[in-house]
């Protein structure tokens, strides 16, 4: 005969332990997002009254305030990673200037001479024409669009050719401060990309369209292009940007025309987004911001049509390499994980 003792006694659970109890209450994440957005609104009066900065150092100087807003309170190990990855940012664009010297003047190969390639003038002009039958879409375009007045495609125009010289570093950013292992996905894509297209500047220099109808630069090829792709953004109220975009121009390599960067950062950023994009129609629409930047590039006389299907074309050889490499070393990790397993 069972006793009142052995009823089975009633033990009550134990309380679910609090977030504060497993993860320790980080003291610095609301300064940091106090930081970020006082940081957010001081980009935007900066915008309105002082224009869009392109310039590297510009931009860099613009990258690293947000970083440190963005690290604030952070471990030492962490800016110690942060450092490394500075140096390897400011290496990528350094090489990249290089290449503006290497277009002009050549390629010292150990100081013993030097290999100068030669200047692509009707090359790719030809392959445009042979695509198009015969036309000419740098010139067709603006015969057709091309009016003193600005109209909204100058804007939009404009507007698209200008998000080069910042977009693709606030997505850097924005990594950055969010998830490192992404941002070091990116930067290995971006790397890479500009890597191939710094090689291929050099070896194959090449006459944009603009510079093909200027005598002043003595090509003939067609009659002489618009060249002003600011005036869209200038409309619109950027005024005090005109000078820093024409210091720019200056700076840069006017033959790097093959492939169009462009053309290609205009693709990278989508493309690395697009898997976490699940409607389709979202998709699309994201996928056509490359396509307006190319039909701007062609219109504004900055590059030929298959300099941007070529910057595509790396882009996507691009994707395809690091997401082939990625996969391998995740089955790497995955069979040593098996092997280790009792």
């Amino acid at each position: 005969m069972s006793t009142a003792t052995d009823a089975p006694t009633f033990v009550p659970p134990s309380p679910r332990p609090g977030l504060g109890t497993v993860v320790p209450y980080e003291w610095f994440r609301p300064v940091r997002i106090g930081l970020m957005w006082t940081y957010l609104v001081g980009y935007l009066l900066w915008l309105k009254y002082r224009g869009l900065t392109v310039d590297r150092v510009s931009v860099a100087i613009a990258v690293a305030i947000f970083l440190v807003c963005a690290f604030v309170g952070r471990t030492w190990r962490t800016w110690g990673v942060l450092l490394v990855d500075c140096v390897a940012y400011c290496t990528m664009w350094v090489a990249y200037e290089k290449t503006r010297g290497a277009a002009d003047d050549g390629v010292s190969i150990f100081g013993l001479f030097t290999v100068k390639f030669p200047l692509q003038v009707e090359t790719f002009r030809n392959v445009d024409r042979f695509m198009f039958f015969g036309h000419d879409p740098n010139v067709v375009l603006q015969d057709h669009f091309w009016e003193r007045t600005v109209r909204w495609y100058d804007v939009v125009a404009g507007t698209t050719y200008m998000t080069h010289f910042v977009f693709p570093m606030i997505v850097m950013a924005v990594l950055w401060a969010t998830s490192h292992r992404q941002w070091v996905r990116f930067i290995k894509r971006f790397a890479t990309l500009l890597g191939v297209a710094c090689f291929l500047f050099v070896v194959m220099p090449t006459v944009p369209p603009w510079m093909a109808g200027d005598p002043d630069w003595g090509y003939n090829l067609f009659h002489e292009l618009h060249r002003n792709a600011g005036r869209g953004f200038y409309h619109i109220g950027f005024e005090s940007f005109r000078d820093g975009y024409k210091l720019a121009l200056s700076n840069g390599n006017g033959v790097a025309a093959m492939p169009s960067l462009h053309a290609s950062f205009a693709l990278i950023v989508p493309a690395f987004f697009l898997p976490w994009i699940r409607p389709k129609w979202l998709k699309a629409l994201v996928l056509l911001f490359p396509v307006v930047m190319l039909a701007s590039l062609v219109y504004l006389a900055e590059h030929w049509v298959i300099d941007g299907l070529v910057g595509w074309a790396i882009t996507g050889g691009v994707f395809w390499f690091w997401n082939r490499m990625e996969r391998r070393g995740r089955r790497t990790k995955a069979h040593r994980a098996r092997v280790a397993l009792p």
